[in-house]
């Protein structure tokens, strides 16, 4: 569990549409306080913090990625995600694959199958 003020959060796959699950943790990480990085397909605004489709440079420290791509779409980003050096990544119901784990291990990044809402609802964030 990590505290909001150690280090920022990339939600990878992050979505204006408040329906979806990445628009909702979105939020809710930036109601806990968490420094949040919107990563999406395309421009957009979450609680007018912008979502950007560009990846933060490596100057940026991030802690954590919580994924909200299918494991096909996750697979061209791996080598981005790999570059930043997060502490974890967090694969949400539906982005999991062994594969694309197994790459991010050998990275040297934990990784957790786990929903990120979940996470955030029972204080293990």
């Amino acid at each position: 569990m990590i505290t909001p003020i150690q280090s920022n959060i990339l939600v990878l796959g992050a979505s204006e549409q408040p329906h979806r699950y990445s628009n909702q943790a979105a939020r809710r990480l930036m109601e806990a306080g968490y420094p949040v990085w919107l990563l999406g397909n395309r421009p957009g605004m979450i609680e007018g913090r912008p979502v950007t489709t560009e990846w933060p440079g490596k100057e940026v420290m991030i802690h954590t990625i919580t994924v909200y791509l299918s494991p096909d779409r996750l697979e061209s980003q791996l080598d981005a995600i790999c570059s930043l050096r997060p502490q974890r990544v967090i694969l949400n119901p539906g982005t999991e694959h062994s594969g694309h784990t197994q790459r991010l291990l050998v990275a040297g990044i934990c990784v957790e199958e786990a929903c990120t809402l979940v996470l955030l609802n029972t204080g293990q964030f």
